[in-house]
């Protein structure tokens, strides 16, 4: 019952959204079904609208598994936007370094160079919390802003494509980074690359990770309860730097295929971090609420989450409605799947609290007749 209900909440907040979406529509003179229509067959019409919604899907998957991690250990990871860049920038640094390498040791260095990029920016905050207790919350929004400006400064100096500057257009890029980094396809004529199916393992790994191994199982007891964490001699100050680094270090992974899966094979940005990100790392966010905070259900709510970003764009070619309809969509689905969560959490302490009840009455011993007759 816990489970239906942890997967019918946010499906229900989604509805709300949707209707609300639909109000909109008709506030415009738009047909709220015939937008519909166009946001499903614009996310899964057809195998190029698959191949675009699993690439979207792909960045919200690995940062929705990194938000699992670091909230089973009872913190909060909001740093998801600057985490994709730092990985993006090392992963870019190391490619541009390296271009001759074959691709069986480049490709696999690029993705380490994510994960550690990523990983260290999930570790200054992590380590601000455990040693300093500065909140995580504000840490991590704070550096997102710290790496937007280290990557304007990095792609419009140092790492600026050399003909920018020659012309004089100085657009904020890198020049076009080896092919010997780039994601092999894996389906001709479609965007569908090896990163959707890394983030796929990612996730897989992170669930073992959580439940299977010693580490996982020290980090959720540092969520369930520090204190006995502590007298049961788990180091719970490195635990919590551990789980903002592991979460940061998938947001890292997931900004090394940002860039080594895009069609121009380069970094480039318009100077805010969603000009790189296409904000995964706060539709990460969602994606991981309505997955339960699970990372094997966070892959197919990223799915879901991927097909309307994809779909919503569909939408707005199709029925000829402002971008800023597609974006206020959007939002609105962010808006009450986050405002679910609460509900669902009061949901579940009922359940539970109920479910402990059953159990106490069924273990009470009953009455015998004959000992009330005695």
């Amino acid at each position: 019952m816990k489970r239906l209900v942890g997967a019918a909440v946010p499906l229900l907040a989604a509805l709300f959204a949707f209707l609300f979406g639909a109000i909109m529509l008709l506030a415009i003179g738009a047909n709220p079904w015939d937008g519909l229509v166009a946001i499903v067959d614009g996310a899964y019409g057809d195998g190029d609208a698959l191949a675009t919604t699993a690439v979207k899907a792909m960045p919200l998957i690995l940062v929705g598994a990194g938000i699992t991690i670091a909230f089973r250990a009872s913190v909060v990871n909001i740093g998801g936007e600057g985490q994709i860049v730092a990985g993006a920038l090392l992963s870019t640094v190391v490619a541009l370094a390296l271009p001759d390498l074959p691709a069986l040791i480049l490709i696999p260095m690029v993705l380490l160079a994510g994960l550690i990029g990523g990983g260290i920016a999930g570790a200054v905050p992590g380590a601000l919390k455990a040693y300093a207790s500065v909140n995580e919350i504000l840490s991590t929004i704070m550096l997102n802003l710290v790496m937007v400006q280290l990557m304007n400064y990095l792609l419009r100096g140092p790492l600026i494509d050399p003909i920018e500057v020659e012309r004089g257009t100085r657009i904020p890029q890198t020049e076009r980074l080896s092919d010997n980094a780039a994601m092999p396809t894996l389906i001709d004529g479609t965007r569908l690359h090896l990163g959707v199916v890394i983030a796929i393992l990612a996730a897989i790994i992170a669930y073992i990770v959580l439940w299977r191994t010693p580490l996982g199982f020290r980090l959720r007891a540092v969520g369930h309860s520090p204190e006995a964490a502590r007298a049961a001699g788990i180091k719970v100050k490195r635990h919590v730097t551990y789980a903002l680094s592991i979460s940061g270090s998938l947001g890292g992974l997931a900004g090394a295929l940002l860039v080594f899966g895009s069609e121009g094979q380069r970094m480039v940005t318009d100077g805010s971090s969603a000009g790189f990100t296409g904000s995964a790392g706060f539709n990460g966010i969602v994606a991981a609420l309505f997955g339960a905070l699970h990372p094997l259900w966070t892959i197919p709510s990223a799915f879901l989450f991927g097909g309307l970003l994809t779909g919503a764009t569909n939408m707005q070619r199709v029925l000829q409605v402002p971008a800023a309809l597609a974006v206020a969509l959007n939002g609105l689905v962010v808006i009450f799947v986050i405002s679910s969560d609460p509900v669902r959490s009061r949901i579940d302490r009922f359940l539970s609290s109920r479910g402990e009840l059953n159990e106490t009455l069924k273990s009470e011993k009953p009455v015998d007749n004959q000992e009330i007759d005695a």
